[in-house]
């Protein structure tokens, strides 16, 4: 009988353990990316971030990729990370993930598409949904194994002869084979990607080029730690092996010495010196963008930091210099309101974003700002038309959180209560919150007429039940 309870708590324990390895094997699954799953994190809590100019610039990168893939383009959503680390990934089969430290690394727009082919071979591949059978397979086995391990174990400590090493090598030797044909899994599927993003590149007219550009950096920044790396213990390919198994089929393609189009390229300088400017300190900015560099891009970069840490009108001259350089340019009017507004003048921030809206009316993030802007200028018609200009931007942007907390405080000015708190209700459930969201949107119910657009709203949202992980 003493035998049976340690054998149980053995079996627990061996439960627990095969249990946290197929949760570990889960996170890093979800990070199916270039360089190393280690980086990418579970969605749920990533410190997302939101841009105008940036989420256009990468929807455009990403059109004739989805349609040499065969994706509808709506079904597919971009999401920028706020972390420095060279990484995107996939989180199931309508997310793409990517770090705003892959854009700000890549010096040309083909480096980063090449990336996203990589991501839409994922999602095209099935590669997520396979993986995750597999992961419930392993676990399973994991299981099987560790009890088996036990049994051997229990017999050899039951032996005169016990050898308490081998007892726990023969418990943990099946976990490392699992373990180590998942990888060889992973790494088929990345392989798989590859191949998929260079088809998907040829099909759009495009080169491959950028693909080995950001092999050929991975290698070289593993260049001295690579000799004591096991190949065959990564999730990912070597970036050697990779460079190997695409370069003959990239340079077969007529495009290979294609450059992506000037415009195109000005358009990829002036988001690196976005994400510089606000990234970087001051003094790194002016040290990669000095004083004598008098390029668009840089004066782009030196204005977003001055007018982060320097005072206002010195920082509103160098942007009206970017406007009279682009008086067209949606995102340096952009930049003129988001100055004025977080330096306490929203009066003076509201003409440069409604002409900013008029030069990009799809862009629902700067007609948000607007509407903060006439929300926090005051007065009846100002709030009447924050409303107005929030419920737009939010209708057409459900997951616009910040949107949502905006509109919410543009109705309590207006004592409208009710619609307040279905806006607060919006905002929460678009965190991902839907604990706080439930919540609010049946204290909203209450003050909203039921059966009117707003009142099966919050009913909605009351009554939503979060689908369960797989």
């Amino acid at each position: 009988m003493a035998f049976g309870v340690k054998a149980s708590s053995l079996a627990a324990r061996a439960l627990k353990r095969a249990t946290i390895l197929a949760t570990a094997m889960a996170l890093a699954a979800t990070g199916v990316s270039l360089p190393s799953p280690a980086a990418a994190q579970a969605p749920k809590g990533l410190p997302i971030i939101r841009d105008a100019e940036i989420e256009t610039l990468l929807r455009d990168y990403m059109r004739p990729i989805f349609q040499a893939a065969g994706i509808n383009e709506g079904v597919v959503e971009i999401t920028l990370i706020n972390s420095r680390d060279f990484n995107a990934f996939v989180a199931d089969g309508r997310r793409i993930f990517v770090n705003v430290g892959a854009l700000m690394d890549s010096k040309t727009p083909n480096e980063i598409i090449g990336v996203l082919a990589h991501e839409t071979g994922h999602i095209t591949g099935g590669h997520l949904a396979r993986l995750r059978q597999r992961l419930d397979q392993a676990q399973t086995l994991s299981i099987v194994a560790m009890l088996l391990g036990i049994g051997g174990a229990a017999a050899a400590m039951a032996s005169k002869n016990s050898n308490g090493g081998a007892a726990a090598g023969a418990i943990m030797a099946p976990q490392e084979a699992i373990r180590r044909s998942l990888l060889s899994y992973q790494r088929g599927e990345e392989a798989a990607a590859d191949r998929a993003a260079v088809s998907f590149l040829a099909k759009s007219g495009q080169s491959a080029k950028g693909m080995l550009t950001t092999f050929k950096r991975f290698d070289s920044q593993i260049a001295f730690s690579k000799q004591f790396i096991d190949p065959y213990a990564q999730s990912h390919p070597m970036p050697a092996d990779r460079i190997a198994s695409l370069e003959e089929l990239a340079r077969k393609s007529p495009n290979f010495d294609k450059l992506d189009p000037p415009a195109l390229q000005a358009r990829h300088d002036l988001m690196r010196a976005k994400l510089f400017g606000f990234v970087d300190t001051p003094q790194g900015v002016g040290r990669r963008y000095p004083p004598s560099d008098m390029s668009l891009p840089a004066r782009y970069a030196r204005a977003i930091a001055s007018y982060r840490s320097a005072p206002l009108a010195g920082a509103v001259e160098q942007i009206d210099g970017l406007i009279a350089s682009q008086p067209n340019n949606a995102y340096f009017h952009e930049l003129k309101g988001q100055a004025y507004l977080e330096n306490g003048k929203p009066a003076q921030a509201v003409p440069e974003l409604r002409k900013a809206v008029s030069l990009a009316p799809n862009a629902q993030l700067i007609r948000t700002m607007l509407g903060e802007a006439l929300t926090a200028s005051g007065g009846k018609a100002a709030g009447g038309d924050a409303i107005s200009e929030l419920t737009r931007a939010t209708a057409r942007d459900s997951k616009n959180a910040d949107g949502f907390r905006k509109l919410a405080i543009a109705y309590a000015q207006k004592n409208r209560i009710p619609e307040a708190d279905l806006a607060s209700a919006q905002a929460a459930f678009a965190d991902g919150d839907y604990g706080t969201a439930r919540q609010i949107a049946n204290r909203a119910k209450k003050g909203l007429k039921q059966g009117t657009p707003n009142w099966l709203k919050a009913d909605d949202i009351a009554s939503y039940t979060p689908p369960k992980d797989n």
